[in-house]
Order: structure tokens, then C-alpha cells, then sequence
């Protein structure tokens, strides 16, 4: 019996030890503006001398800016053997204080496409030329305004492989732009979500169809806005909750996604 435990132990040590995400911290710029992001990888899976590059994953944030759920997102990937990084959309220690600022700093972006793709490309830049990424497969996933800006990166022509929105808005202002997509697109979507209305979804579909980009969608019944994240709660009254359920799934299609994108 202690035999037994001893090698229990052994093979609990060895799996924990298998795993060892590193976290860095990049400032880069737009004109005077500092932006601060953070790339996270697993050194045991990936090096900086080009003999074990790994694809990379770009993470826009939701409307809070940049915080520890990302980063624990870019753990994640890291930690499945993807190069993280988080990128940062409103600036270094820019943050909304709260929800209500949250909807101001958001709208900015939202109203302004263009300097919204502008950041979004700044922060692809820092995957693309990172020693850790191989370039040839780089995709984008977001979350709510986040999930935004995966659809805004794609429709710039970025030269990516894919992109994932997660409970993101899906407005299609300049429909024109569906042309330039060169990535495949995956949205991950609530079912009862009240803040993305029927018209919007009907206008992406045609933007999407119209250009012939390869898309699909997933619904998740009983799924509101924000129903990967636990500090949005529970009560789906107030249209912004977690699901556990939603939020499961929805990471397993973001798995089977990339396992079909990275595909040689």
C-alpha cells in the first residue's frame, strides 16, 4: 500500500512539474500611448530558439480592460501549448473603475472602428514577431467587446487563421469589410442573449454569406450575455450571467476550432 502511494506521488509530482507557465509583461505603443500586454507560454512546450515555436493565440479583453481573467485565460491556452497574448485595447493602467465607465471606454472603441482595428493590430504585431510563435497559425479569441474585436480583426484582412467571439457583439456596421476576412470564424453565443438583437445577427449573416467567409455559430440555450464568467453571477434576469454549462462548452468548440485551423 505505501508502494502504491509512493508512486501516487511520484506521478502527481511529475504531471504538476510537466507544467510550467511563464508570464511576461511587453509595453509596446500607439503614437503617445502606452499600452502594456502580458504573453504567457509553458517553457517545458515551447523555447525561444525556433526549434519548438507553437501557435499563438491573441486575447481581447471584455469591457473591464485587461484583467486577471484573461490572464487566467492565457494560462489556459498556455498551459494546452499555445503561445497567450493579452493584449490591451484602452491603454497602461487605464481601467474603468466600474461597469458605468466600462460602457464609456467600450462605446469609444465602438464608435470608432478604425482606432479600434488600429489597437487590435498593434497587439497582433506582438504575437506575430514573438521568437516563441510560429507565425503560420496565429488565431484571436475575445470576450463580449472583446468577442467585438476578434469579428473587427478579422474584417481589417488580418492574416490569421481564426477567430472566436465569445458572448461579443455582432453588429456589422461596415458589411463591405466582410470581403477583406481571410480567417475562418467561430461565435460562440447565448441563446437568450437580450443584448444582441435578431436584426444585428441577420446582418452579420448576410455581411458573412454575401463574402463567402467560413463561419459558423453556436447557440447555448439558457445562456445570457457574459456566460463565461462567473464574476458576471447568476441571475440571468439581469442579461449578463454565468453558465457553467455555456461556458464548458463553449471552450471545448474553441478546442476543436484550433485543432482544425492549426491543422497542417
Amino acid at each position: 500500500m505505501i508502494k502504491n502511494w509512493c508512486f501516487l506521488c511520484l506521478c502527481l509530482t511529475a504531471t504538476v512539474a510537466s507544467a510550467e507557465v511563464k508570464t511576461e509583461t511587453v509595453i509596446y505603443r500607439d503614437g503617445e500611448t502606452v499600452l502594456e500586454g502580458v504573453m504567457v507560454w509553458d517553457t517545458t512546450k515551447v523555447n525561444g530558439n525556433g526549434a519548438k515555436k507553437q501557435p499563438g493565440v491573441l486575447i481581447v479583453h471584455q469591457w473591464l480592460g485587461l484583467t486577471d481573467y484573461e490572464k487566467g485565460r492565457a494560462a489556459q491556452l498556455a498551459e494546452m501549448g499555445y503561445v497567450a497574448f493579452a493584449l490591451d485595447i484602452y491603454g497602461q493602467k487605464t481601467r474603468p473603475a466600474n461597469v458605468q465607465e466600462a460602457g464609456g471606454f467600450a462605446g469609444k472603441y465602438k464608435k470608432d472602428r478604425n482606432l479600434y482595428r488600429k489597437r487590435l493590430q498593434l497587439g497582433l504585431e506582438q504575437l506575430q514577431k514573438s521568437p516563441l510563435v510560429d507565425g503560420s497559425k496565429i488565431a484571436a479569441i475575445g470576450y463580449c467587446f472583446g468577442g467585438t474585436g476578434t469579428l473587427e480583426l478579422a474584417r481589417s484582412g488580418a492574416p490569421i487563421n481564426g477567430v472566436v467571439s465569445f458572448h461579443g457583439g455582432l453588429d456589422s456596421p461596415t458589411p463591405e469589410d466582410g470581403k477583406k476576412i481571410r480567417s475562418k470564424v467561430l461565435i460562440l453565443h447565448g441563446a437568450d442573449d437580450p443584448f444582441v438583437p435578431v436584426n444585428e445577427i441577420d446582418a452579420m449573416k448576410k455581411e458573412f454569406d454575401t463574402a463567402k467567409v467560413d463561419w459558423q455559430m453556436v447557440y447555448y440555450s439558457g445562456a445570457v450575455h457574459s456566460f463565461t464568467q462567473k464574476m458576471a453571477g447568476n441571475d440571468n434576469s439581469k442579461g449578463a450571467a454565468y453558465n457553467a454549462s455555456a461556458d464548458k462548452r463553449s471552450w471545448e468548440a474553441m478546442k476543436d476550432f484550433f485543432d482544425e485551423v492549426f491543422a497542417k
